[in-house]
């Protein structure tokens, strides 16, 4: 016959007290977490919104199609955080070990998702930006206004108006076209130079107040600095969310297994 017996060692109220206080912080934590991770979602789609809006924006500079990647990643990466910060909510309610190993699973795959994000972010940043200039100057200098529905000039057209700029580095650079921009005796940027201001404005250059001054190559440049930068600073908080869930999530799951009272079985 076998006779159940408790260990001596252990001490239930002592044990109550530390899970009661144990698994309300670890509750208190994760359920921040969930809607943090819940608003980081939201941040990244917005991030990867402005990443694939800015590519078919100005696509025409870009020679290749690999910009468009840390967008979507990162539309990807809110798509996950939304099932995670639902169960970072659930786990520590639904008392589940399912839960709790699905939470790491998805915490770690984000993790990787976010460092790949990051670092994509970073290369392509730095490469689209040596590829604007020569790509902007090939446009620019094919900009023809007797063909108002060529390729060029609509691209040239849209980026002046969407940006609010005028040639490359300013509206001079179209002192550079002569003869072909020389009419007159005077020296004509294109009509999308003129600020709205200015119904009467043709885009001489001679009246510079009636065009934008600034260059659209440090325009285009700023947006896109500005984009990939907050589409990186989203992923470190992400990845920062990250790491620090894996620590209540471990707490919860030792927690799970301190409520199991340990027995002896003596033999009579």
């Amino acid at each position: 016959m076998k006779r159940v017996q408790l260990n001596p060692s252990f001490n239930p109220s002592l044990m109550c007290i530390t899970e009661s206080w144990g698994r309300a912080l670890a509750k208190v934590v994760l359920t921040l977490l969930g809607f943090l991770l819940w608003g980081a979602a939201v941040a990244l789609v917005l991030g990867g919104a402005f990443v694939i809006l800015t590519y078919r924006s100005y696509g025409v500079f870009f020679q290749n199609r690999f910009f468009l990647v840390p967008g979507w990643l990162a539309i990807m990466a809110a798509l996950l955080l939304v099932p995670t910060g639902a169960l970072a909510i659930c786990a520590p309610v639904k008392n589940s070990r399912l839960h709790q190993g699905t939470l790491m699973y998805f915490l770690l795959v984000l993790l990787c998702l976010e460092a790949s994000s990051t670092i994509m972010t970073h290369v392509y940043c730095v490469k689209a930006g040596h590829q604007l200039k020569n790509s902007m100057d090939h446009f620019f200098l094919q900009y023809n206004r007797t063909a108002p529905h060529h390729r060029s000039n609509r691209a040239v057209d849209a980026t002046h108006k969407q940006l609010k700029c005028c040639g490359i580095d300013n509206y001079t650079d179209w002192m550079a076209a002569l003869p072909t921009r020389l009419q007159a005796g005077h020296v004509f940027a294109p009509e999308s130079c003129c600020k709205e201001a200015y119904l009467d404005c043709r885009g001489d250059v001679s009246q510079p107040e009636k065009l934008f001054k600034e260059g659209c190559l440090q325009r285009l440049e700023g947006r896109l600095h500005f984009v990939m930068g907050y589409m990186a600073w989203c992923c470190m908080v992400v990845v920062w969310l990250e790491i620090n869930g894996f620590c209540p999530t471990l707490a919860v799951h030792q927690q799970n297994k301190a409520i199991r009272v340990p027995y002896h079985f003596k033999s009579v």
